[in-house]
């Protein structure tokens, strides 16, 4: 009897575990992707993940920083003359040809829809002086923005013979996060087809945007497609669906279209936004010393959206970090602390806190009337 009830229990512990898997399975997409990744654009949460921090070859996923450092470092209105080793490079190309005079947004279109890495080699030696200089900065941008697990080598993606160029999904999608902050760099990504000037010809280069979810994904709005034989194919995308934009990055994907729809529709069918903050919401009063005012009122910089599953919204808490006490002068807007939004032990965004009023520093004047005041309060109590 008691072997009988011992089977019983074992048989039920395992039963619930199988449904539990198959539970999250059914929940938690499976693709084909060596690595994946989806980050909210806003607040840089991770909403799905798969392998996130392998590195792996990105092909001319590549491009996404090369465009990111030419709109950082370039003019968008140079015109640049192809040099012989741009105009020869393979692979994808917008014809370039040697002596060529070219402006800087054309060629910018040309890197991204087109996937010219004639158009890359040019950007880089114009921007850089030379590509290895270019390739520098790219690097160095890598590191400032995070990306300590990226390594670039050439500004194209272009990997034959090339060991040490690479990435992971999550610093490919932290630097296209970073590059968004950058309207042109949106606007170019989103771009479905173009025409640029073509010298020396009597009709213009017509560009059309590799990446198809532009066409049959709601809310597509980007960034990047990749591929060479060691990388495979790779995707970037993004999508924006009621203001909220989510990062979508799949390396190594035979199917990536499909791997990237799926996680992108796991992602805004289980994961909605949820307000923690009003802009200019009162967050506390700080004691100011020194001042014509004992206080100052401090308030939200921004609106705080997060996206959150349905069952996490009662673990968001709020940790605040304030000096207990401020020194007149306070500016309008001037930084005072900031507030950590935290679901559970997550940390999701800080959101700044800032002063609500100026408040001017104690005078002689002030003083005197402050004295005058007190001498006939006493005199007059009343």
């Amino acid at each position: 009897m008691y072997k009988m009830k011992k089977f019983v229990l074992y048989l039920f512990i395992l039963l619930y575990f199988m449904s539990s898997v198959k539970v999250y399975a059914e929940s938690y997409p499976s693709i084909s992707a060596k690595a994946a990744i989806v980050m909210d654009q806003e607040t840089g949460r991770v909403l799905y993940e798969k392998n996130p921090h392998e590195k792996l070859p990105m092909a001319s996923t590549t491009k996404i920083m090369t465009l990111l450092v030419a709109l950082e470092k370039g003019n968008l209105n140079d015109i640049v003359t192809v040099s012989k080793r741009a105009a020869s490079v393979g692979g994808s190309s917008i014809w370039l040809s040697p002596g060529e005079k070219i402006d800087m947004e054309s060629l910018l279109y040309g890197l991204m829809l087109n996937s010219g890495n004639d158009a890359a080699t040019a950007i880089a030696e114009h921007i850089g002086g030379s590509v290895e200089n270019f390739i520098e900065i790219m690097n160095q941008k890598a590191r400032e923005i995070g990306a300590y697990n990226t390594h670039f080598v050439t500004p194209s993606g272009l990997d034959i013979g090339i060991d040490d160029h690479y990435t992971t999904a999550y610093d490919l999608a932290l630097i296209t996060r970073y590059a968004f902050r950058y309207p042109k760099f949106a606007e170019i990504v989103s771009t479905k087809e173009k025409t640029i000037p073509w010298e020396g010809k009597e009709w213009d280069r017509y560009l059309r945007n590799k990446n198809k979810l532009l066409w049959i994904y709601e809310g597509a709005d980007g960034v990047k497609t990749g591929f060479t034989n060691k990388a495979g194919r790779c995707l970037v995308s993004s999508a924006t669906r009621d203001g909220r934009r989510f990062i979508a990055v799949v390396l190594n994907s035979p199917p990536m279209w499909e791997d990237s729809m799926k996680i992108l529709d796991y992602a805004f069918s289980k994961y909605k936004p949820y307000k923690v903050l009003e802009k200019g919401e009162l967050i506390k009063k700080i004691k100011v010393e020194g001042g014509k005012e004992n206080s100052v009122s401090v308030v939200s910089e921004r609106e705080c959206i997060i996206p959150a599953l349905e069952d996490e919204k009662q673990d968001v808490n709020l940790e605040f970090h304030f000096p207990k006490s401020v020194k007149a002068p306070v500016e309008k807007g001037e930084k005072i602390g900031y507030v950590t939004v935290k679901i559970g032990e997550e940390k999701i965004c800080d959101v700044n806190c800032v002063a609500l009023k100026k408040v001017e520093q104690e005078d002689f004047g002030y003083n005197f009337q402050k004295i005058i005041k007190n001498w006939l309060k006493v005199l007059n109590p009343s």
